[in-house]
């Protein structure tokens, strides 16, 4: 009855651990890290910036009103000198005004500035997206593979776990034979430093997948930087059946640096706008209407109030200014070949590093489907080997390369499916579509 219960404790307490332990599936820590991370929400603010910025008014289309208000004075000595009689000296005499008003400045045409500028501030707004996105996909990738690094060094951790358990059986059965007399002291010091060795790999992966949980937790931005994360996948799947001109045709139009590119020559063609501009007259308006009450310390009046409007219009046109104009608009010219000259590099630079990606990709899945075959065959030598050894047919040399053998086709092939798949997150990076990985 003891035993049952003792039994049923442990299940329950398995239960228990189970369910408190925090899985992370590869949507959770995007989940996490869309919300988290620093630089996303850095670039999400300068966007903003960017729409708060994109306004008529911004631009120049909307006048300026202001409301003034003020008060002067003056306390002066006068003396006078009239034409038919002596001069006449005046102390302490007091002059003050007040006044309070509207004022209006609105500029009606300046050569189509306030036109292009207020494109330029729309482009800017759809480059701050741009840029967002750009910070967003950069960060899905990352994310992605360093998810999938965080498998990869768990399942090397494991094969390395067996590794020194494989180890450790050797060193058993030689300790039992040199026991018993029918082993020697070199083949027991071998079993042991063969031990040691591989008890060193599993110490140094130890570190390695330290390492790789501490970036995942980074990359979320977490409060506990060393807290466990346990994901929910244990193997690298990818997706071996991407079709090439498919994934080009979606690079050439979904490619988040083209399009940025397009729209840095856009603004190039904007600041060129803006620049001849001046090219033309400037036509401005303003007006006014306010009050006014002075107050004199000597003359005829003693006080005088003035209530009206005043308006007027300036109309006007550089005539010459240094020949910067000039200048000017042949720099912005250079700026706009550059930019197109940018626009085709990067073009090809990405043609490039598509078709390498491409590459590596098919060349990766070949290798799975080779490692695989090989995994096999090491797997079967090691059981061969081992019942030899156990029967001393075979030396621990032998037996050593057989479990070496063993040891570099697991890694082998962990390490081909682990770089198809960061071929395969490489190419949904070029192609615009790492949406694919938050379904």
């Amino acid at each position: 009855m003891k035993k049952h219960i003792i039994t049923l404790f442990l299940l329950c307490l398995s239960g228990f651990l189970m369910e408190a332990q925090d899985i992370y599936s590869l949507q959770r820590c995007l989940e996490v890290g869309l919300a988290q991370n620093y630089d996303i929400r850095l670039v999400r603010n300068e966007e903003q910036i960017a729409n708060n910025n994109a306004t008529a008014g911004n631009a120049g289309y909307l006048p300026v009103v202001g409301l003034n208000g003020g008060y002067s004075g003056t306390l002066n000595d006068v003396t006078q000198y009239p034409v038919d009689g002596e001069k006449e000296t005046l102390h302490g005499i007091n002059n003050n005004t007040m006044s309070a008003g509207v004022a209006l400045d609105w500029t009606i045409f300046d050569g189509l500035k306030i036109q292009a500028n207020y494109e330029r501030l729309k482009e800017l707004q759809q480059t701050g997206a741009l840029q967002t996105r750009i910070t967003v996909e950069n960060f899905i990738a990352e994310l992605v593979t360093e998810y999938y690094n965080y498998i990869r060094q768990n399942i090397s951790m494991t094969n390395l776990k067996t590794a020194v358990a494989l180890s450790k059986e050797r060193l058993r059965i030689v300790e039992a034979r040199y026991n018993i007399g029918s082993m020697s002291r070199h083949d027991l010091q071998q079993a042991r430093a063969d031990f040691n060795t591989d008890s060193s790999r599993l110490l140094r992966q130890a570190e390695d997948l330290h390492a790789s949980r501490i970036r995942l937790n980074e990359l979320m931005a977490v409060d506990n930087i060393d807290q466990y994360t346990v994901v929910a996948d244990s193997t690298i799947q990818f997706n071996a059946l991407l079709e090439q001109e498919g994934v080009w045709s979606k690079t050439l139009s979904s490619n988040a640096y083209l399009l940025l590119a397009e729209k840095n020559k856009t603004l190039s063609d904007l600041d060129y706008k803006v620049i001849r501009s001046r090219n033309y007259p400037y036509l401005k308006l303003n007006a006014g209407y306010g009050y006014s009450q002075s107050h004199y310390g000597s003359g005829s009046y003693s006080k005088q109030n003035v209530l009206g409007l005043n308006y007027g219009l300036t109309l006007g046109f550089t005539v010459f200014d240094g020949m910067n104009r000039r200048r000017e608009q042949r720099n912005a010219h250079l700026a706009i070949e550059n930019r197109n000259l940018q626009q085709e590099q990067l073009a090809l630079s990405i043609s490039a590093d598509f078709s390498n990606i491409w590459m590596a990709y098919r060349n990766n899945i070949e290798l799975v489907n080779l490692e695989r075959d090989n995994l096999i065959v090491a797997e079967e030598y090691y059981e061969i080997a081992i019942e030899r050894y156990k029967l001393g047919d075979l030396s621990g040399i032998e037996l050593r390369e057989a479990q070496n053998n063993l040891l570099l086709a697991e890694e082998r092939i962990l390490l081909a499916e682990y770089n198809a798949k960061v071929c395969e997150i490489s190419l949904m990076l070029l192609s615009g579509q790492l949406d694919v990985y938050l379904e």
